[in-house]
Protein backbone atom coordinates (compact mmCIF):
# COMPACT_ATOMS: atom_id res chain seq x y z
CA UNK A 1 0.00 0.00 0.00
CA UNK A 2 1.14 3.50 -0.75
CA UNK A 3 2.10 5.84 2.08
CA UNK A 4 0.12 9.08 1.74
CA UNK A 5 2.96 11.16 3.19
CA UNK A 6 5.18 9.90 0.39
CA UNK A 7 2.55 10.63 -2.27
CA UNK A 8 2.06 14.09 -0.77
CA UNK A 9 5.83 14.71 -0.95
CA UNK A 10 5.86 13.67 -4.62
CA UNK A 11 3.00 16.04 -5.48
CA UNK A 12 4.62 18.90 -3.54
CA UNK A 13 7.87 18.47 -5.48
CA UNK A 14 5.97 18.42 -8.78
CA UNK A 15 3.94 21.52 -7.91
CA UNK A 16 6.85 23.49 -6.43
CA UNK A 17 9.43 22.25 -8.97
CA UNK A 18 11.87 22.20 -6.07
CA UNK A 19 12.73 19.82 -3.24
CA UNK A 20 13.55 22.74 -0.95
CA UNK A 21 10.27 24.59 -1.53
CA UNK A 22 8.34 21.33 -1.20
CA UNK A 23 9.98 20.79 2.18
CA UNK A 24 8.98 24.31 3.25
CA UNK A 25 5.39 23.69 2.19
CA UNK A 26 5.17 20.44 4.15
CA UNK A 27 6.96 21.82 7.20
CA UNK A 28 9.94 19.47 6.98
CA UNK A 29 13.46 19.34 5.53
CA UNK A 30 14.88 18.61 2.11
CA UNK A 31 16.53 15.30 3.18
CA UNK A 32 13.18 14.07 4.54
CA UNK A 33 11.43 14.94 1.27
CA UNK A 34 14.14 13.14 -0.71
CA UNK A 35 13.79 10.07 1.52
CA UNK A 36 10.00 10.01 1.07
CA UNK A 37 10.35 10.21 -2.70
CA UNK A 38 12.88 7.38 -2.70
CA UNK A 39 10.53 5.20 -0.64
CA UNK A 40 7.65 5.98 -3.01
CA UNK A 41 9.76 5.06 -6.03
CA UNK A 42 10.72 1.81 -4.31
CA UNK A 43 7.07 1.04 -3.46
CA UNK A 44 5.84 1.75 -7.00
CA UNK A 45 8.88 0.31 -8.75
CA UNK A 46 9.05 3.45 -10.88
CA UNK A 47 11.56 6.22 -11.41
CA UNK A 48 9.21 9.19 -10.96
CA UNK A 49 11.38 12.32 -11.14
CA UNK A 50 14.48 13.46 -12.96
CA UNK A 51 16.77 15.82 -11.05
CA UNK A 52 19.06 18.23 -12.87
CA UNK A 53 20.96 21.31 -11.67
CA UNK A 54 18.30 23.99 -11.07
CA UNK A 55 15.60 21.76 -12.55
CA UNK A 56 13.27 19.01 -11.34
CA UNK A 57 10.92 17.39 -13.83
CA UNK A 58 8.72 14.35 -14.21
CA UNK A 59 10.03 11.21 -15.86
CA UNK A 60 7.81 9.37 -18.33
CA UNK A 61 6.77 7.01 -15.52
CA UNK A 62 6.14 10.02 -13.27
CA UNK A 63 3.86 11.55 -15.91
CA UNK A 64 1.86 8.31 -15.96
CA UNK A 65 1.68 8.12 -12.16
CA UNK A 66 0.75 11.80 -11.57
CA UNK A 67 -3.04 11.61 -12.33
CA UNK A 68 -3.46 8.60 -10.03
CA UNK A 69 -1.47 10.33 -7.28
CA UNK A 70 -3.67 13.42 -7.46
CA UNK A 71 -6.83 11.30 -7.49
CA UNK A 72 -5.60 9.41 -4.43
CA UNK A 73 -5.08 12.61 -2.43
CA UNK A 74 -8.44 14.02 -3.55
CA UNK A 75 -10.14 10.83 -2.37
CA UNK A 76 -8.29 11.04 0.94
CA UNK A 77 -9.35 14.65 1.47
CA UNK A 78 -12.95 13.81 0.54
CA UNK A 79 -12.97 10.99 3.08
CA UNK A 80 -11.49 13.14 5.82
CA UNK A 81 -13.47 16.32 5.21
CA UNK A 82 -16.79 15.11 6.74
CA UNK A 83 -14.89 14.34 9.94
CA UNK A 84 -13.65 17.90 10.32
CA UNK A 85 -15.47 21.02 11.44
CA UNK A 86 -17.54 23.15 9.10
CA UNK A 87 -15.62 24.94 6.33
CA UNK A 88 -13.49 27.77 7.68
CA UNK A 89 -12.41 30.91 5.95
CA UNK A 90 -8.91 32.23 5.51
CA UNK A 91 -8.76 35.97 4.90
CA UNK A 92 -5.56 36.91 3.07
CA UNK A 93 -4.35 40.41 2.25
CA UNK A 94 -1.57 40.71 -0.35
CA UNK A 95 0.29 43.89 -1.19
CA UNK A 96 0.02 44.94 -4.82
CA UNK A 97 3.82 45.09 -4.88
CA UNK A 98 4.09 41.52 -3.55
CA UNK A 99 1.72 40.05 -6.14
CA UNK A 100 2.60 39.09 -9.69
CA UNK A 101 1.29 37.35 -12.79
CA UNK A 102 1.62 33.96 -11.07
CA UNK A 103 -0.63 34.92 -8.15
CA UNK A 104 -3.82 33.33 -9.56
CA UNK A 105 -1.96 30.03 -10.06
CA UNK A 106 -0.55 30.21 -6.52
CA UNK A 107 -3.99 30.80 -5.03
CA UNK A 108 -5.42 28.02 -7.15
CA UNK A 109 -2.84 25.57 -5.80
CA UNK A 110 -3.54 26.74 -2.27
CA UNK A 111 -7.28 26.23 -2.74
CA UNK A 112 -6.71 22.80 -4.23
CA UNK A 113 -4.49 21.75 -1.35
CA UNK A 114 -6.87 23.13 1.30
CA UNK A 115 -10.43 22.02 0.39
CA UNK A 116 -11.67 22.72 3.93
CA UNK A 117 -10.80 26.42 3.73
CA UNK A 118 -12.74 29.18 2.01
CA UNK A 119 -10.24 31.71 0.72
CA UNK A 120 -11.01 35.43 0.80
CA UNK A 121 -8.26 37.47 -0.86
CA UNK A 122 -7.78 41.23 -0.99
CA UNK A 123 -5.09 43.22 -2.82
CA UNK A 124 -4.06 46.62 -1.53
CA UNK A 125 -1.38 48.87 -0.11
CA UNK A 126 0.90 47.42 2.57
CA UNK A 127 0.06 50.03 5.22
CA UNK A 128 -3.70 49.59 4.78
CA UNK A 129 -3.42 45.82 4.83
CA UNK A 130 -1.48 46.02 8.09
CA UNK A 131 -4.24 48.22 9.53
CA UNK A 132 -6.81 45.59 8.54
CA UNK A 133 -4.63 42.82 9.99
CA UNK A 134 -4.22 44.68 13.29
CA UNK A 135 -7.97 45.28 13.43
CA UNK A 136 -8.66 41.55 13.01
CA UNK A 137 -10.16 41.92 9.55
CA UNK A 138 -7.42 39.75 7.99
CA UNK A 139 -5.89 36.48 9.14
CA UNK A 140 -2.82 36.90 6.94
CA UNK A 141 -1.01 39.92 5.50
CA UNK A 142 1.75 39.59 2.90
CA UNK A 143 3.36 43.02 2.65
CA UNK A 144 6.51 45.04 2.10
CA UNK A 145 8.23 45.12 5.49
CA UNK A 146 9.38 48.72 5.14
CA UNK A 147 5.74 49.77 5.49
CA UNK A 148 6.30 49.74 9.26
CA UNK A 149 9.59 47.88 9.77
CA UNK A 150 7.81 45.07 11.67
CA UNK A 151 8.78 41.49 12.26
CA UNK A 152 7.27 38.80 10.08
CA UNK A 153 8.14 35.63 8.21
CA UNK A 154 10.62 36.63 5.51
CA UNK A 155 9.54 35.37 2.09
CA UNK A 156 11.84 36.99 -0.44
CA UNK A 157 13.70 40.13 -1.45
CA UNK A 158 12.52 41.99 -4.58
CA UNK A 159 14.89 44.28 -6.46
CA UNK A 160 13.17 47.57 -7.30
CA UNK A 161 13.97 49.42 -10.50
CA UNK A 162 12.72 52.32 -12.63
CA UNK A 163 10.64 51.01 -15.55
CA UNK A 164 9.41 52.75 -18.69
CA UNK A 165 8.16 51.84 -22.15
CA UNK A 166 10.80 50.96 -24.75
CA UNK A 167 11.99 54.11 -26.50
CA UNK A 168 10.44 56.42 -23.90
CA UNK A 169 12.34 59.71 -23.67
CA UNK A 170 12.46 62.13 -20.75
CA UNK A 171 12.46 65.80 -21.62
CA UNK A 172 14.89 66.98 -18.94
CA UNK A 173 13.58 70.54 -19.11
CA UNK A 174 10.48 69.18 -17.39
CA UNK A 175 9.96 67.26 -14.11
CA UNK A 176 10.20 63.48 -14.26
CA UNK A 177 6.66 62.04 -14.64
CA UNK A 178 6.25 59.43 -11.90
CA UNK A 179 3.79 56.54 -12.18
CA UNK A 180 2.68 54.93 -8.90
CA UNK A 181 -0.23 53.06 -7.35
CA UNK A 182 -1.67 55.98 -5.39
CA UNK A 183 -0.78 59.02 -3.33
CA UNK A 184 -0.65 56.79 -0.23
CA UNK A 185 1.67 54.19 -1.76
CA UNK A 186 4.72 53.56 0.41
CA UNK A 187 6.92 52.95 -2.63
CA UNK A 188 5.81 56.30 -4.05
CA UNK A 189 6.96 58.02 -0.85
CA UNK A 190 10.27 56.13 -0.95
CA UNK A 191 10.83 57.03 -4.61
CA UNK A 192 9.90 60.66 -4.08
CA UNK A 193 12.38 60.90 -1.20
CA UNK A 194 15.12 59.36 -3.35
CA UNK A 195 14.43 61.77 -6.23
CA UNK A 196 14.35 64.76 -3.88
CA UNK A 197 17.65 63.62 -2.36
CA UNK A 198 19.19 63.46 -5.85
CA UNK A 199 17.79 66.94 -6.64
CA UNK A 200 15.65 65.57 -9.46
CA UNK A 201 12.36 67.34 -10.01
CA UNK A 202 9.34 65.12 -10.43
CA UNK A 203 5.58 65.24 -10.82
CA UNK A 204 2.78 62.70 -10.52
CA UNK A 205 2.37 61.56 -14.10
CA UNK A 206 -0.16 58.91 -13.17
CA UNK A 207 -1.76 57.69 -9.94
CA UNK A 208 -3.39 54.32 -10.59
CA UNK A 209 -5.78 52.13 -8.70
CA UNK A 210 -3.68 48.98 -9.01
CA UNK A 211 -0.74 47.29 -10.67
CA UNK A 212 -2.73 46.70 -13.87
CA UNK A 213 -3.44 50.43 -14.19
CA UNK A 214 0.18 51.32 -13.41
CA UNK A 215 1.44 48.85 -16.01
CA UNK A 216 -0.96 50.22 -18.59
CA UNK A 217 0.35 53.73 -17.92
CA UNK A 218 3.94 52.53 -18.28
CA UNK A 219 3.20 50.74 -21.55
CA UNK A 220 1.41 53.86 -22.81
CA UNK A 221 4.58 55.89 -22.26
CA UNK A 222 3.20 58.19 -19.56
CA UNK A 223 6.37 58.15 -17.47
CA UNK A 224 8.55 56.04 -15.18
CA UNK A 225 7.35 53.64 -12.48
CA UNK A 226 9.30 52.23 -9.52
CA UNK A 227 8.49 48.51 -9.66
CA UNK A 228 9.82 45.04 -8.97
CA UNK A 229 10.71 43.20 -12.16
CA UNK A 230 8.16 40.48 -11.33
CA UNK A 231 5.21 42.90 -11.63
CA UNK A 232 6.54 45.29 -14.31
CA UNK A 233 5.05 45.04 -17.83
CA UNK A 234 6.75 42.34 -19.86
CA UNK A 235 7.75 44.85 -22.53
CA UNK A 236 9.03 47.52 -20.11
CA UNK A 237 12.73 48.31 -19.73
CA UNK A 238 14.73 49.34 -16.67
CA UNK A 239 15.92 52.92 -17.28
CA UNK A 240 17.38 53.94 -13.92
CA UNK A 241 21.05 53.97 -14.93
CA UNK A 242 20.34 55.42 -18.37
CA UNK A 243 18.43 58.36 -16.88
CA UNK A 244 20.73 58.82 -13.90
CA UNK A 245 18.01 58.06 -11.38
CA UNK A 246 18.89 57.13 -7.79
CA UNK A 247 19.06 53.47 -6.83
CA UNK A 248 16.13 52.24 -4.76
CA UNK A 249 16.54 49.77 -1.88
CA UNK A 250 15.16 46.25 -2.38
CA UNK A 251 11.80 45.40 -0.86
CA UNK A 252 11.58 42.71 1.82
CA UNK A 253 8.36 40.75 1.40
CA UNK A 254 7.10 39.28 4.67
CA UNK A 255 4.09 37.31 5.88
CA UNK A 256 2.16 38.13 9.07
CA UNK A 257 -0.26 35.50 10.40
CA UNK A 258 -2.28 35.37 13.61
CA UNK A 259 -3.87 31.92 13.41
CA UNK A 260 -2.74 28.87 15.41
CA UNK A 261 -5.11 26.44 13.69
CA UNK A 262 -2.91 23.50 12.52
CA UNK A 263 -4.79 23.07 9.23
CA UNK A 264 -4.51 26.76 8.42
CA UNK A 265 -0.82 26.74 9.40
CA UNK A 266 -0.34 23.92 6.89
CA UNK A 267 -2.05 26.02 4.22
CA UNK A 268 0.18 28.95 5.09
CA UNK A 269 3.30 26.82 4.68
CA UNK A 270 2.10 26.00 1.17
CA UNK A 271 1.40 29.68 0.44
CA UNK A 272 4.77 30.77 1.83
CA UNK A 273 6.65 28.20 -0.22
CA UNK A 274 4.97 29.36 -3.44
CA UNK A 275 5.47 33.06 -2.64
CA UNK A 276 9.17 32.45 -2.01
CA UNK A 277 9.64 30.72 -5.31
CA UNK A 278 7.16 32.74 -7.32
Amino acid sequence: MLDLTEVSAFLAIVDMKSFTRAADALGTTQPVISARLKKLETATGRHLLERHPRLVRLSAEGEAFLPAARALMVAHDAAMFPLTTLPRRLRIGISEHASGPDLPAILGKLAGASPGLRLEVALGLSAKLLDAYDAGALDVAIVRSDARQRDGEFLRRDVIGWYAAPGWQWNRTEPLPLITLSGECGLRALSAKALDGADIGWVDGFLGGGVAAVNAAVSAGLGVAPLARRIAPSDAVEVGRKLGLPALPPARIVLHASTRDPDIRTALRILSAHMRGG
